[in-house]
């Protein structure tokens, strides 16, 4: 009896598979299930199922970096590769080596999934859109240098606004280095500030040959681009990645060039209208003026200055008139007033008083005597009189307490 170790058996098993050749090189449909991206590594583990089997499979890095999309679980995919069985674990597996999904193409399901992750952050919003700047000054191009659609964005630039210098920048435009060179060059024409504003694009073509705008890294080199930048990609029925990350997107290269500049056909017409206009309204303003100055001059005060001076003069003399009628009245009415304070002055004056045998006393300070009490016996009094003073002593003094009779009292 010969007795087997578990590699023996394992290496037999994968021998007799290995040896197989309907099972080296085959297609297999199935779902995606437990998928893992093991990032480091790049290799892909994941298990296709169908309705009662399950299968494990494996896709090393060098395979699966040529896939357009994203696997992921619940997909229905078709894969070609090979059956071998991983000898450590005893497990048989599928090796892949290609994978498509099924029923859609790996373009057009990576094109879905880049546009709904891209979406989502936000990078096709219109509220990042940059301005494309009137009249540019300096045009970047990226674009083939030997492609049609080169020759007609030179073309038509040159035609409608040959006032602004043209940036080339020759990059692939399809294949597996193109992606690179494009967003190199979008990179290269911020860095450099040679530019204001960036046509990038290409003619048309099938989906292969314009998937270099559909990766994601030129995507976000356009997001940042601080120059406007215009995607003009195939033909007008043809989007791309590029098309919706750009600020403007034209349809076709043509129409790119078109709305990167303005025409100078175009702008000579305005220019030449907006001149109609200015003289127009310079030659309606002069007409105007003269119109005016000739009823001006036509006018009667230019002929004789006297109908305009007469009136005035009336007029003055009658106001000079009022003024001096005035002044006699206020004159009168003041004189009169004045006559009229004057008599009631001279009415309430001490010397009329005195005229009719009275006098004033003051001490011989000058203040006025008004009670008895004010002096005292021996004091000396000046009493004044309507033709002078006399200077008096006083003897005595009687203090009167009534005025109808009453008790008086000597001091």
């Amino acid at each position: 009896m010969r007795v087997l170790t578990i590699t023996q058996i394992n290496m037999f098993i994968k021998s007799l598979i290995e040896g197989d050749g309907r099972l080296n090189d085959i297609y297999a449909a199935g779902e995606i299930s437990n998928f893992t991206d093991h990032y480091r590594s790049g290799h892909l583990y994941f298990s296709l199922k169908d309705e009662k089997s399950v299968l494990k499979a494996v896709m090393f890095h060098s395979a699966a970096r040529r896939l357009r999309f994203q696997p992921r679980d619940g997909m229905r995919v078709i894969v070609r590769g090979r059956v071998s069985v991983y000898e450590p674990s005893g497990q048989y597996q599928f090796y892949v080596e290609e994978m498509q999904p099924d029923g859609l193409g790996a373009l057009s399901l990576a094109f879905v999934q880049l546009k709904e992750k891209l979406t989502k952050e936000g990078l096709f919003n219109a509220e990042y859109k940059k301005p494309i700047p009137r009249f540019p000054e300096r045009v970047g191009i990226i674009t083939s240098p030997t492609g049609a659609a080169v020759r007609d964005m030179l073309q038509i630039l040159g035609r409608r606004w040959p006032a602004a210098a043209l940036v080339f920048c020759p990059v692939l435009v399809q294949g597996d280095g193109a992606p690179a060179q494009l967003t190199a060059a979008v990179q290269a024409m911020n860095r450099l500030r040679c530019a204001d504003v960036i046509l990038i694009g290409r003619g048309g073509g099938s989906a292969e040959d314009l998937a270099a705008f559909n990766d994601e890294t030129l995507a976000r080199a356009i997001f940042a681009s601080e120059i406007p930048v215009i995607s003009a990609v195939g033909h007008e029925t043809d989007f791309t990645i590029c098309d919706f990350v750009a600020d403007l997107r034209a349809p076709t290269p043509s129409a790119a060039a078109e709305l990167a500049v303005p025409d100078r056909g175009e702008i000579a017409a305005q220019v030449d209208t907006l001149v109609h206009r200015i003289q127009n309204a310079l030659q309606s303003g002069m007409d105007s003026r003269r119109q005016t100055l000739d009823a001006v001059s036509a006018s009667a005060v230019l002929r004789d200055p006297a109908v305009l001076v007469n009136p005035r003069r009336m007029q003055l003399d009658q106001a000079v008139r009022a003024l001096k009628v005035a002044e006699e009245r206020l004159w009168m009415h003041e004189r009169e007033r004045l006559s009229t304070l004057c008599a009631q002055l001279d009415g309430m004056s001490p010397l009329k008083v005195m005229a009719r045998g009275y006098a004033a006393l003051s001490d011989m300070g000058g203040h006025p005597v008004r009670s008895v009490r004010d002096v005292e016996k021996g004091a000396g009094v000046r009493a004044h009189l309507a033709d002078g003073t006399l200077l008096l002593r006083v003897e005595a003094a009687q203090e009167e307490r009534g005025k109808y009779g009453e008790e008086k009292t000597e001091l």
